[in-house]
């Protein structure tokens, strides 16, 4: 079996733009190989050399001439790479793999591609793509190079000045390499086509000795061949001279979008959801729910107790009457039993009725654990809260003994707290009036967060134990039922057909 060939692109210069599989295939490769010109001096070399480990064979390709100038210089190349392939052909055929150092992209005017022609097609043959000098001149640079319609012209300035003017008044945006002792017919072609004030001038992009400039302000007997020069987009700069002023942080409409963050992690959170978080100045919320929006410096975050909504409310909505985007956040869905009818409410008021006000849904509690036990809310149900911190217990008995005999499906929220611990038992009882005592409930506790749990047990025993505020009950009707799979799971479902 033969070695594999790698040709691996490095990027412009700076080693951090170096790919990870760039990076993992030069560690592991048997031979290490660079161009260098006659100095020995190997630019690739250097930019790899953190990935570089002891007992690799390395192969220094020195050129024999650098410039055009210089007798039959395309002769001369080309004995100098059939050489050089005959030298790797030697590793290949032992079972070496190589790799091939290249600045920027192997096949972007790449040193590498004269010996991917001569062995390519011997030998199994793998590119990795490298960041071009082009992409990396226009990211230092700043400025955009291509724009909707626009089109991208890359010559070599190598080029006749008389053809380069030529196709630089005809394109839009447009990037010219090889400069060194080309610049003086580059600059004199972009000033033929009218766009020598548009150029600019970028020198070994990425590195320590980067150089930036307008091109008409370079002098041309110190510009190396590893420069470029660029033409960036016009549309870009048309449309930028375009924009309005910005106006000052906080000034113009405020607004307060009511998030639901949906009962875990973030795979459980909407996309307009995600959005309105980046997208907000101020978040506002209870101090765990805030917690589980990942920092951003650029926000204020005002955690509050959970005892305190209607303050809440009025907090944000000021905050966006002067001009902030205001998330308010809720776990779950904030429309059932969370923030947004506090917020509405609150907003109702006429000092803030000119304040927009948005609810962005969230997957509830209910729809979280009854998916993760099978289908239990599969027919008609109700959701009720065991909280009698905002209503009176008697409310609560009338409508837990209602649904019951209505023969529906209860889903019941905030079922205990550490102030709370009676009323599983009050309800159960009450249910047990109107529903068998082997009427299935199902306990989920912190459903899609770390200490997920669910049960199954009968209504009969149902006495409170484990239930807590991180937990949700639902109570089957008399069609629910609980099936073993075969794999072991079980699951509950309610069937969509009712007895007549």
């Amino acid at each position: 079996m033969t070695g594999h060939l790698y040709g691996v692109g490095l990027g412009p210069g700076d080693p951090e733009l170096i790919t990870l599989k760039a990076a993992r295939l030069i560690a592991a490769a048997d031979v290490v190989v660079h161009h260098a010109a006659r100095h020995g001096r190997s630019i690739a070399r250097s930019i790899a050399a953190a990935h570089l480990r002891d007992g690799q064979i390395e192969e220094a390709l020195v050129y024999p001439v650098t410039t055009e100038r210089t007798g039959d210089y395309r002769g001369a190349l080309e004995e100098f790479y059939e050489r050089s392939a005959a030298r790797l052909a030697e590793h290949l055929d032992a079972g070496r793999d190589v790799v091939v150092l290249c600045e920027g992209d192997p096949f972007f005017y790449g040193s590498y591609m004269h010996l991917h022609k001569r062995l390519g097609d011997r030998y199994p043959t793998t590119v990795v793509p490298g960041v071009t000098s082009v992409s990396g001149a226009c990211a230092e640079l700043g400025r955009p190079l291509v724009e909707r319609d626009e089109v991208l012209t890359v010559l070599p300035g190598t080029l006749p000045p008389d053809e380069l003017e030529r196709r630089l008044a005809e394109t839009d945006s447009a990037a010219v390499l090889k400069l060194g002792r080309t610049f003086g017919g580059v600059r004199e072609a972009l000033e033929g086509a009218g766009r020598l004030d548009d150029a600019w001038y970028v020198e070994r992009a990425t590195t320590d000795k980067q150089r930036i400039a307008p091109l008409a302000d370079v002098d041309p007997e110190t510009v190396p061949y590893f420069s470029v020069a660029i033409l960036p987009s016009r549309v870009h700069e048309q449309t930028r001279r375009e924009l309005p002023e910005p106006a000052p942080t906080g000034a113009g409409p405020g607004e307060v979008v009511i998030v639901g963050l949906g009962p875990a992690g973030r795979e459980w959170l909407t996309p307009e959801a995600q959005d309105a978080l980046s997208s907000a100045d101020d978040l506002v919320g209870y101090a765990p729910y805030l917690a589980r929006v990942p920092a951003n410096a650029r926000q204020e975050r005002h955690a509050s107790d959970n005892r305190v909504e209607s303050e809440r409310a009025e907090f944000a909505l000021a905050l966006a009457e002067r001009g902030r985007r205001v998330a308010v956040v809720s776990s779950g869905d904030p429309g059932v039993f969370a923030m947004a009818a506090a917020v509405l409410e609150v907003a109702a008021e006429d000092r803030w009725k000119g304040v927009p006000v948005r609810v962005l849904p969230g997957l509830t509690a209910a729809n979280a654990v009854a998916s993760r036990i099978g289908a239990p809310l599969g027919h008609d149900y109700c959701v009720l809260s065991l909280s009698d911190r905002l209503k009176p217990w008697e409310a609560i008995e009338a409508r837990l003994a209602a649904a019951a005999a209505a023969d529906l499906v209860i889903a019941i929220y905030n079922p205990a707290s550490r102030s709370r611990t009676e009323q599983v038992g009050r309800a159960r009882d009450v249910l047990l009036a109107h529903r068998s005592p082997d009427t299935p409930v199902v306990i989920g506790r912190d459903v899609g967060g770390p200490e997920e749990s669910l049960r199954v047990i009968r209504l009969a025993d149902l006495d409170g134990t484990g239930v807590d505020m991180r937990c949700l009950l639902l109570v089957g009707s008399s069609q629910t039922r609980v099936a073993e799979r075969g794999d072991g799971r079980t699951v509950v479902f309610t069937p969509r057909r009712y007895p007549s």
